[in-house]
Formats: structure tokens, sequence, C-alpha cells
């Protein structure tokens, strides 16, 4: 039983936390807690790509009241310590501007704080980046983050599986982010 922080930042690529949060559903059994954040800018492209407000409501298929969401400033929030144990977080969509600030160690909201818990406690923090292409700043942050433990996750989906509609295509990314994170799911794995 796992817990852990989901981080949703102002990047385009709604898709891909709508995906992750349905996923979660299908993993209850795996979970012990869930922590959500999102930032206002998350809330505003959700509505203009996926055309809905159902950030609120997606993610709560898992039972027993295990999903929580926070305010990004609500730094009361259980993993904003590392004492409360939490084991993992994905950020996805990470901007780039969220994944300079955990490089820079700068904890100015709760995703970044938890962020920086993750690293400082050697747990699994998960940055699934959408932007392209890189600079030189946003390459030399991939690196300090990895050197310090994170795992960055590009949201570069593969086309191997043959996805059907953008969820499955989505789906191949999330599944990897959440393999990353710890958990068992059932995937495509080439050569099987």
């Amino acid at each position: 039983m796992k817990k852990l922080v989901i981080g949703i930042t102002g990047a385009s690529g709604s898709i891909y936390a709508r995906v992750l949060l349905d996923k979660l559903a299908l993993l209850q059994e795996q979970i012990d807690k869930v922590g959500i954040v999102m930032s206002a800018n998350a809330k505003y492209v959700w509505r203009y790509e996926l055309g809905n407000e159902d950030y609120d409501t997606v993610g709560i298929a898992i039972e027993g009241g295990r999903v929580s969401f926070y305010k990004k400033d609500d730094f009361t929030a259980p993993f904003a310590s590392g004492s409360a144990g939490y084991d993992a977080m994905i950020v996805c969509p990470c901007s780039m501007g969220t994944m300079g600030r955990i490089a820079a160690g700068i904890s100015d909201d709760l995703i970044t704080r938890a962020a920086d818990v993750m690293l400082k406690e050697r747990r699994k923090l998960v940055l699934v980046i959408r932007d392209t292409p890189y600079n030189l700043i946003h390459i030399n942050n991939m690196k300090l983050i990895t050197e310090a433990g994170g795992i960055i996750c590009p949201a570069t989906p593969s086309f191997y599986s043959k996805p059907k509609n953008f969820e499955e295509l989505a789906s191949t990314v999330i599944d990897r982010a959440l393999h990353l994170a710890g958990f068992e799911l059932k995937s495509f794995k080439w050569g099987e």
C-alpha cells in the first residue's frame, strides 16, 4: 500500500493528468492515500484542453476517502513533511517553471515543497515534463534533478502498442510513470 502525491501544473497536457487519475482508481488495492495538488493554471488548462471541470471528481473512484485535494499554498498538508512517510510523487504534467524551481530547491508552493521532501527523503519523484524543444536551462535542470535522485519522464508517447485514441496514447506515458513510481500494473511491454 503506497502513499502517493500527485502534482498537476499548468503545462499543456491535461489529458495526461486525467488518465493518471483514472488509472489510480484501477490500482486502489495498492494505494493507502493519494494527495492531489493542482495549480490554478492547471485548472485553466484542463478547462481549455478537455472542455470540462472534472478535475474535482476524476480519481475520486478510489474507495474509502483515501483521496484528498490540497490547495497549492497549504503547507499543513501531510506530505509537506518527510515524517508523513509518503512513498512517491508524480508531477503530471510538469511545467518547465515547476521543474526549474524543484531543481533550484525553491519550495514556494505545496507542489515544489512536496517534491523537495521526496528528494531529501530519497523517495521516488517522477516529473512528467511536457514541453519541446528543450533549451540548455531545461536540460541542466533535468540533470540536477536526476543527480538529486528524481526521474525525468518526458510525456513522449510510444506507438508500438498501436493506441487507438488519445487516452490510449496518453496511457503509454502514464503507465510508464506509474511503473517508475513503484506501482504494478498491466501495460504493453515490448516483446511480450
